[in-house]
């Protein structure tokens, strides 16, 4: 066995391993689910990236332990925990407006905030080298992110009005994020009413097929009664109309996407704000994970800080998110926390399919800069969640890089191409390890 092999038969077990404590249990519970995973994921090197935060974050504590730019407060504070290129897209705020943002807040903790850096660095040389970008060109894309996150960073720390620093709305966003927003208002809710439900007898139900499961009556009295704590975990200002929260119709369904495979999830049916069947509110109801993230961080008092998955990633969700989804709340089921938040039909993703244009590419990247900085700084002492970050995010991170601006972009820029790299070898040991049948469980 030559040096090559053997260091992917070293590095497949290890992959094997953090897979084991990541996913044994679901898997187990739902291996069909896990295939449909595992096959998306072996799609290309993004995709594997996508879906092996587990694996990222191993890696992260293996090799490194504290790093340059972190203290006591830049080491602990609210971060993504999935940050990478894909996971931007639209989403209408509780003021009716449609926002341009980070999204999917499942992976969300307290954490260092170069881990988020990272992670979306190294997606960026993952996205680069699939579109046959140069090492070059692809540091100059890492480099510009991180001067845009500087320079944004820094605006808040120095008290920038609010006018300064724009959301990404459909007046002040360009390029494919404008289309992304342009998209967005394209839809509408009776088209995915449409999609998923039906009119019988004068009153809306969900339709049959299409992915959803009839629920016993034991189970639908389940779901019913975790729905009835869900209502007591949203704000008032949301509870304004008690009859929008009639439920009409509840069904199952699968795990759906990368990463929530095998995880238990249910639609519910609502009136809405209005007795017109065109306002009825599609919510879904699934099991919470544990973050990836989370394994790695030691700290009890974090730990301790919430009830479940599902109050973590709703709270964590409410303070990265100014003015996040009203719909959104937290309940428990057969013992297990739930995330609740609307089936929104105004959710557009950032499609990189069609951004091939390097200054195209640069522009993109800025933004996500500056809308990572944006996120980082809403969640701190003035964001009403000051249990576990009781100082302001922005000030203390934008101190931590000016104690060394030099350094702080050629340090992505590295991690970038070096797990970049990673992450393409890791891709063909995980596709020998699924298609020889070497992943226990399968």
């Amino acid at each position: 066995m030559s040096v090559t092999q053997a260091g992917a038969e070293e590095r497949g077990e290890q992959i094997l391993a953090v897979f084991d404590t990541a996913f044994g249990e679901l898997l187990a519970a739902d291996p069909a689910a896990f295939r449909v995973k595992f096959r998306k994921m072996a799609a290309s090197a993004f995709a594997f990236y996508r879906g092996t935060a587990c694996l990222f974050y191993a890696d992260l504590e293996r090799e490194q332990h504290g790093g340059p730019f972190l203290d006591d407060r830049t080491g602990r504070v609210w971060i993504h925990g999935d940050l990478h290129a894909e996971n931007f897209g639209t989403y209408m705020d509780s003021t009716g407006r449609l926002i341009f943002n980070v999204n999917d807040f499942d992976e969300a903790y307290v954490g260092p905030f170069t881990w988020d850096l990272k992670r979306f660095a190294a997606s960026v040389a993952l996205i680069g080298y699939s579109k046959a970008l140069s090492d070059g060109q692809i540091s100059e894309l890492v480099t510009i992110y991180a001067a845009a996150y500087r320079e944004r960073i820094h605006q808040l720390a120095t008290g920038a009005k609010d006018d300064e620093v724009p959301p990404f709305t459909l007046d002040t966003a360009e390029g494919p994020l404008l289309k992304a927003l342009r998209d967005a208002r394209s839809l509408t809710r009776f088209s995915l009413l449409d999609s998923m439900t039906q009119i019988r007898e004068f009153e809306r139900r969900f339709a049959p097929g299409g992915g959803s499961i009839e629920l016993d009556a034991a189970t639908r009295y389940k779901v019913l009664a975790a729905f009835d704590g869900y209502l007591e975990t949203l704000p008032e200002s949301s509870l304004t109309r008690p009859d929008s929260y009639r439920v009409k119709d509840v069904v199952g369904r699968r795990g759906i996407g990368i990463g929530s495979a095998g995880l238990p999830s249910y639609n519910i049916l609502l009136e809405g704000n209005s007795d017109a069947l065109e306002n009825d509110v599609v919510i879904y109801m699934k099991q919470a994970q544990t973050p990836a993230v989370s394994r790695h961080i030691m700290d009890q008092a974090i730990r301790d800080y919430f009830q479940h998955e599902g109050h973590r990633t709703v709270i964590s969700q409410r303070a990265l998110q100014q003015h996040a989804d009203p719909w959104l709340g937290w309940t428990e089921l057969d013992g297990s926390g739930q995330l609740v938040a609307e089936v929104s039909p105004y959710a557009v993703d950032l499609d990189w399919s069609d951004i091939d244009d390097t200054e195209q590419i640069a522009a993109v990247v800025a933004d996500l800069g500056r809308a990572t900085a944006t996120m980082h700084a809403a969640a701190d002492d003035e964001s009403g969640y000051t249990g576990l970050v009781p100082f302001s995010t922005e000030r203390a991170i934008d101190a931590a890089i000016a104690a060394d601006e030099e350094g702080f972009a050629p340090l992505l820029a590295e991690f970038a191409h070096e797990y970049g790299a990673r992450a393409r070898q890791d891709h063909q040991i995980f596709v020998d390890l699924f298609r020889n049948g070497r992943i226990p469980g399968l």
